[in-house]
């Protein structure tokens, strides 16, 4: 693997051809802006690192709840540094997880857009990825001042929700998902087993979505509402909007 994105290795285009084989790559954040602020993976493993990322997104966000600022960071965060992984087991090319091999790319107001890795990773990337998470998940809690056990939540949610996108992206949701519970089990604990709902259309097909184990806080930060998907829901009322939802895919 040598010495890390973040070390003297250049970018051997192993995701660039990742992103060949996924339809809208940019938009599901392989293809990063040209704009966008550059930091290597490694800073986000800084607890004291994170800790100024959350007060500088204190002011956009307005709110000074460390918990809810570190779970809002996260809940962004997890989405866009799995992207890379998880598409690359979709394509068949499998990309490095290691934090090292890995650049997240901020826009402004420090908002997560896309992560990029210089490396191909192993077949199997549950080691790698249980490594990066935990060392990122410690230093979200530590800087949040909060317990990881909720931030494993997030990370769950995320993974189903990125091979959900990537399923929709390459026309096979269904073998993409099935990816979920196998990748997750090589994971391991803490890392909650990722689940899916299926919802009927009134045509009777059905459109699947994440089952959602985590709460991303959101609702705590002015003007926001609480997810439609969001397990604080009422389970009826979180059914009806799924299936209102389920008319647009």
């Amino acid at each position: 693997m040598g010495e890390g994105c973040d070390g003297d290795r250049e970018d051997d285009g192993v995701q660039a051809a990742v992103a060949l084989r996924v339809p809208g790559a940019a938009a599901l954040g392989l293809l990063p802006p040209p704009a966008a602020t550059v930091v290597p993976a490694t800073a986000l493993a800084d607890p004291g690192w994170t800790a100024q990322v959350l007060a500088d997104r204190a002011v956009r966000q307005r709110t000074g709840d460390r918990r809810v600022l570190a779970t809002l960071w996260w809940y962004s965060l997890s989405s866009v540094l799995l992207t890379p992984v998880l598409a690359g087991l979709v394509a068949g090319r499998p990309l490095s997880a290691r934090l090292a091999d890995t650049r997240l790319h901020l826009v402004s107001g420090w908002a997560p857009v896309a992560a990029t890795t210089c490396a191909a990773g192993p077949g199997d990337p549950g080691e790698e990825l249980r490594a990066a998470l935990t060392a990122v998940v410690e230093a979200v809690a530590e800087a949040g001042g909060m317990r990881p056990r909720p931030l494993w939540a997030i990370a769950t949610d995320s993974l189903a929700n990125r091979l959900l996108a990537l399923g929709r992206a390459v026309g096979d949701v269904g073998a993409v998902t099935a990816l979920a519970g196998p990748l997750a089990a090589a994971v391991g604990a803490p890392l909650p087993a990722p689940r899916y709902v299926d919802v009927r259309r009134p045509d009777g097909s059905a459109a699947r979505f994440t089952h959602r184990v985590s709460c991303c806080l959101a609702y705590r930060v002015p003007h926001e509402v609480v997810c439609t998907s969001c397990p604080r829901r009422p389970p009826l009322e979180r059914q009806v909007l799924l299936e209102d939802a389920a008319t647009r895919f």
